[in-house]
């Protein structure tokens, strides 16, 4: 739960909703996730950052609000159990036709490059710096990047947590934190319960980064087989795992909170403890639900001050441009081809200039329209692949 904590929280902050709510939905999808797979794949589902740059367009625009990314989601936990059952019935290799590594990496990366500029702003550091902001910022975001270098064992996964307590205590003492709200807080109160609204435009702004947590999980699956030393993909099954995901996601837009998915921080977890039990994750999902009724709890997370969640946010940013990177590194993506060369250059611009295409009342851009453009490059690369028609053939 300490490992999954830091980084769970900081994506409701970001949002701008009580986080309160997402702590009771991720106890609640991890107990999901346990019984529709049996007890037999170990996993913690925390709050997914895959989505922060599509849930950043629905909020910037004035027509919006954090209603329609909800529905957003619900749309996109449907969509994975239709995955769920496809994968099921035909297998996985058909991810990588309709989205190659190439394309993909450069997908994740969007994710992360988009949202650069957000933690500048949260973090008070693009105009009229204050001294003590650029404080709490730097020494925030340098504890957090020595913190994953130097920090072993346990404290190796929970570097960011760690950032958060330093940063906020620093605020403390700067005068950068007010406690009134959370004397106001009542001790036991419900989490911010709120329903979804439907728009086709926030729909189709959110279902891109579905792609790219399907991947993620996939990839959480097998490296979680090699820990725990079973086959998670075929017992209990790849489908199942998608499923209790796409359920919890679902289930968490219904109810207010963010998409749900399977956190690396916890697959450390088990790998430093060899304890890979789901009774102990449950338990630990039980505690995380029960802290959502406690009212203080979610005060002191809101009066975490953006200096701090700012630096924090540098890093985890930077970290999922960096695992883009990472996905094209350990896909050994051949630069020597055309077809790569010219997936990754195409996504990546497409989804940084600023480019739109308008369908009646939606439109098209950055992380969306980046997509789309990959994966029909994606479907036509592979056509030509079936006719022999590429060059790389001669």
């Amino acid at each position: 739960m300490f490992a999954m904590f830091g980084a769970s929280v900081v994506v409701p902050l970001m949002f701008h909703i009580n986080p309160a709510i997402v702590l009771l939905m991720n106890g609640i999808g991890t107990l999901l996730f346990i019984l529709i797979t049996k007890g037999k794949a170990p996993a913690y589902l925390g709050s997914s950052f895959a989505f922060l740059a599509p849930v950043a367009i629905i909020l910037g625009n004035k027509s919006m609000n954090y209603s329609y990314a909800l529905g957003g989601f619900v749309a996109v936990g449907a969509i994975f159990c239709i995955v769920a059952l496809i994968i099921k019935l035909f297998g996985i290799k058909w991810i990588d036709i309709l989205l190659p590594p190439a394309a993909m990496g450069a997908v994740v990366a969007l994710i992360g490059l988009g949202l650069a500029g957000s933690a500048a702003q949260t973090g008070g550091m693009l105009t009229n710096v204050n001294p003590k902001n650029a404080i709490v910022f730097v020494v925030t975001l340098l504890v957090a990047v020595f913190g994953m270098v130097l920090y072993r064992k346990f404290l190796a996964v929970i570097p960011i947590l760690i950032a958060m307590v330093v940063g906020y205590v620093l605020s403390c003492s700067l005068g950068l934190v007010n406690f009134d709200s959370v004397r106001k807080a009542a001790w036991f109160a419900l989490p911010n319960f709120q329903a979804p609204h439907f728009s086709l435009n926030a729909i189709l702004i959110i279902i891109p980064a579905s792609l790219v947590v399907i991947s993620e999980h996939i990839g959480h699956q097998l490296v979680t087989s090699k820990i725990v030393g079973r086959d998670l993909i075929k017992d209990p099954g790849l489908h199942r795992s998608l499923l209790a995901d796409g359920i919890s996601t679902m289930l968490s837009g219904f109810c207010g909170a963010v998409p749900t998915t399977t956190y690396g921080e916890n697959i450390g977890v088990m790998a430093i403890t060899k304890v890979y039990s789901v009774w102990i994750i449950g338990g630990a999902a039980v505690i995380s639900a029960a802290l959502s009724f406690i009212g203080k709890v979610a005060a002191f997370i809101i009066s975490i001050p953006g200096p701090v969640i700012g630096g924090v946010s540098i890093l985890l940013y930077g970290m999922i441009a960096a695992s883009g990177i990472r996905l094209l590194v350990e896909s050994k993506v051949d630069y020597s081809r055309s077809r790569n060369l010219a997936l990754t250059s195409i996504v990546l611009v497409t989804g940084l200039s600023g480019i739109y295409i308008p369908i009646g009342s939606v439109q098209l851009s950055g992380l969306t329209l980046a997509t789309i453009v990959g994966m029909a490059l994606g479907l036509i690369f592979y056509v030509f692949d079936r006719f022999h028609l590429a060059n790389d053939y001669e």
